[in-house]
């Protein structure tokens, strides 16, 4: 597990004076993904999206090290080609550091339009992290739904009205995508739980691989909630079982947060305005129908795991 001890010690690669929105999680993301990389030179890229956008303000950035802005398709693509020449000049001797590199996006530029681009990375085997920073919708551009956004959410695409009630359809199970590309390391995570988080991408830095890590990242104004219960929605999605926090370890499965008491999907729901429609009359069927996705999955994740399964 990471030491936070020694985690207080590691200078800041991501500055304070964003613009990111009060609550976001992929300020979160970002910030401790890079305290976990430690005193390690790493390079960044990212995709198009809220987190590239609200950091790199023209004349200003909030990055401390390297980063390189890509199209909000590209980024695994980018960070790739990144690691390839950075390879080939280390075998000409021209550069001596032992650089890390990883690589932003959000659900948008990484289920949908960077799925591509994501494969191609991870099919060829480069030494790169990539982390989808997932608040299950296209945030950036107008809340737009996207193959991250759960059955039932309202999106300005999706909107939940009198023909139809919020996204009709389940979302995309990307996670399990990755590990079908039998990568070394495959994992979900969330805001709300750095040490889970952080010993993850310490894990996935250190593999000589391609790696992947889904993190849930609740979005304030998409999902319409509080600012202040960011960290609190997050953990609800974990002890309510639609957001697992588990890990693919060379095929191997892991559950690394197992609610001690497994609440009702009600609980995570409710708080969030882009759910509000599903508890209007007529609409329980629409809520059954996610606790029953939500049961079906978790029973097959948690056989999987006792059953030391393989991926």
């Amino acid at each position: 597990m990471a030491n936070l001890k020694e985690l207080s010690k590691t200078p800041e690669r991501l500055t304070s004076g964003h613009r990111l929105c009060a609550g976001c999680g992929a300020g979160i993301v970002a910030r401790q993904a890079l305290i976990a990389a430690g005193d390690t030179p790493v390079v960044v890229t990212s995709a198009t999206g809220c987190l590239e956008v609200s950091t790199t303000i023209f004349p200003y950035t909030a990055w401390k090290t390297s980063f390189f802005h890509s199209a909000f398709e590209n980024s695994a693509a980018t960070c790739s080609g990144i690691e390839a020449a950075y390879k080939s000049l280390k075998a000409q001797g021209k550069v001596k550091d032992d650089i890390r590199f990883i690589a932003f996006g959000g659900d948008g530029g990484t289920y949908d339009i960077g799925l591509q681009s994501l494969s191609g990375a991870m099919e060829r085997g480069h030494r790169m992290l990539y982390i989808c920073y997932n608040n299950e919708a296209y945030m950036n551009t107008g809340i737009q739904r996207s193959g991250a956004t759960p059955k039932g959410a309202h999106t300005t695409t999706a909107p939940a009205g009198k023909v139809h009630q919020g996204k009709e359809q389940n979302k995309k199970d990307l996670t399990q995508i990755m590990i079908a590309h039998n990568i070394p390391y495959v994992a979900q995570a969330y805001v709300g739980n750095w040490n889970d988080f952080v010993t993850k991408v310490q894990k996935a830095l250190s593999i000589n691989g391609p790696s992947f890590i889904n993190i849930l990242t609740p979005c304030r104004l998409g999902w319409n909630y509080k600012p202040e219960d960011t960290m609190n929605l997050a953990r609800l999605a974990v002890t309510t079982c639609i957001w697992p926090a588990y890990e693919v370890d060379n095929g191997v499965y892991k559950i690394n947060v197992k609610p001690k008491e497994k609440k009702p999907i009600t609980e995570f729901l409710k708080l969030q305005g882009r759910f509000k429609h599903l508890f209007n009359t007529g609409n329980a069927h629409i809520l059954e129908a996610i606790q029953k996705d939500v049961d079906e999955k978790w029973a097959l994740l948690q056989r999987r795991a006792e059953a030391g399964c393989q991926a």
